[in-house]
């Protein structure tokens, strides 16, 4: 077990104001009727307007869908289609009933175009039915902090007590691109799905136009229905930071998200981790080497970069002691980072060499047990020998007289 804290401290992180034109973004400037710009690193709020407002997110709604179907970790599960899977309105994969399919291959679907049947194939497919699948999702969204978020439909479909947030979505968002397969599957600008036991194939396109007009976008989902207007959640790395533009009910969306992550860019910066252990160590029990000196990896965190400085506080969670042999590269606990108390990175502590164990000393009865073993062996060697001996005088005897006639 990891025990907590040999010890913490308060790191002033100064970020210098730089000589440069500020992009500057007002409220005016979005087409959206609720917006926020999220720091998934920090969690830090860059941008928002009325982004606590609860409101329709339609197809958005399948960020949760999607993730929940990847965490099952069955990517190679056949999942059969059913009428009532593709009973839907709205947008389609292209599935029909009797079809076979992978379920990695419906979470293609669900992301790159938006099919209801789709989500409809994966709620049915994890939870049996979609009131069950909507009592996972809301397990889910308590779990990752959405306190204003309700879901109903898989899919995004309208309903009176299917809604969310702007910084709902931004904290689902940050939570998906944690999973490397969701990543892979919403950067992904096309993808052909090719049916189990048959010949059926589907080329699936990524409607997403912000892949390839801004830098670092690694999408994410957009969505419409008539009462939600133009939803949009968008993602995009660079130089360590991954920043979440959300808008709900914005016309001009593309547009929106373009400004709203080039500002949060323009403000945010990455500064490094204070990682120095020196005078850290620890103890090993059974063996010659009685410390062993800790190395925590080096990281960047973005940071804000308005001047003011950062304050980050580190706490170090150690490992009492070790018992012998430790081999170099051990994880023996973790350097955590935060800011305004939350958690902004952990790091982990590994030993930075190895340590033999000692052999353990022998008890008085594993000696005594010892010496009689060697007296034993001794003796019965000694009696082997006079015997052979003795065997060798005798035929040399009885030959010695045969020799001479007697």
């Amino acid at each position: 077990m990891v025990k907590k804290i040999l010890y913490s401290a308060s790191v002033l992180l100064l970020v210098f104001a730089f000589s440069f034109e500020s992009f500057a973004l007002a409220d005016g400037d979005l087409s959206a009727s609720s917006a926020v710009l999220y720091c998934a690193e920090n969690g830090k709020v860059l941008y928002e307007k009325s982004s606590s407002e609860k409101r329709s997110m339609a197809s958005t709604t399948k960020i949760m869908t999607a993730l929940l179907a990847l965490e099952q970790n069955t990517p190679y599960r056949v999942v059969e289609i059913t009428d009532e899977m593709v009973n839907v309105e709205g947008t389609s994969a292209g599935l029909r009933a009797g079809d076979k399919i992978y379920l990695k291959d419906i979470v293609y679907c669900m992301l790159l175009e938006s099919g209801n049947d789709a989500a409809n194939a994966a709620a049915i497919a994890i939870s049996g039915g979609f009131t069950e699948f909507a009592a996972l999702m809301n397990k889910r969204a308590k779990k990752i902090g959405m306190k204003n978020t309700s879901f109903v439909t898989p899919s995004g479909l309208d309903d009176e007590n299917h809604y969310t947030t702007c910084y709902d979505m931004a904290l689902l968002a940050a939570e998906a691109v944690e999973n490397t397969e969701f990543v892979k599957i919403c950067s992904t600008a096309s993808y052909k799905v090719n049916f189990i036991d048959s010949e059926k194939k589907v080329t699936l396109y990524n409607h997403n136009k912000l892949l390839s007009s801004v830098d670092g976008c690694i999408g994410i989902k957009t969505g419409f229905t008539k009462k939600s207007g133009r939803c949009l959640v968008t993602a995009a790395r660079r130089n360590g930071a991954t920043l979440i533009a959300v808008t709900l009910k914005a016309p001009d969306d593309w547009n929106d998200h373009k400004k709203l992550i080039e500002y949060g860019f323009e403000r945010l910066e990455t500064s490094e981790l204070d990682t120095d252990l020196e005078s850290l160590g620890i103890k090993v029990v059974g063996s010659s080497v009685k410390i062993l000196p800790v190395n925590c990896g080096s990281a960047d965190v973005p940071v804000i970069r308005d001047g003011s400085g950062e304050k980050i506080t580190r706490r170090i969670y150690i490992e009492k002691f070790l018992y012998a042999p430790v081999e170099s590269g051990k994880i023996v606990g973790y350097a955590e980072y935060s800011i305004d108390g939350k958690i902004i990175k952990r790091i982990p502590l590994t030993a930075a060499g190895s340590a033999d164990a000692i052999p353990p000393e022998k008890s008085f009865s594993d000696r005594v047990k010892e010496k009689i073993s060697d007296f034993y062996e001794n003796s019965r060697d000694r009696i082997k020998e006079f015997f052979k001996n003795t065997a060798d005088k005798v035929a040399g005897f009885f030959n010695g007289r045969r020799n001479n006639g007697g």
